[in-house]
């Protein structure tokens, strides 16, 4: 009885192992968004945790129209390496207009 119950110990402890990396580290899906004179760019299941400078966007031209296909929620910054007090929350599915400027992004 002992020995069963070890290895069942033993068995669920490997499985949680195995399991727990593989189930984090990045938001499913595409992140668009547009640079310059509205030249379509965006991130592909981008990394969750990680502040992400925007290829394309500038200090003269940040980045505009984001849309969120992502399953994470995503805040988006006006300043480079998510810095500063302009942000906005994007919900999973949540496209926002031109109107909207960023520079960097971080997923939940």
């Amino acid at each position: 009885m002992r020995l069963r119950n070890a290895v069942l110990a033993a068995v669920s402890a490997a499985a949680l192992v195995i399991a727990v990396p593989t189930s984090a580290g990045a938001a499913t899906g595409d992140f668009l968004y547009k640079v310059g004179p509205g030249v379509p760019a965006g991130l592909a299941d981008p990394q969750s945790g990680t502040c992400i400078n925007l290829f394309g966007a500038t200090e003269q031209d940040p980045a505009f129209a984001p849309e969120n296909f992502t399953t994470s929620t995503a805040t988006v910054f006006l300043d480079f390496n998510c810095d500063g007090d302009v942000y906005y929350v994007m919900n999973p599915g949540k496209r926002l207009g031109g109107r909207l400027k960023l520079r960097s992004v971080i997923f939940s």
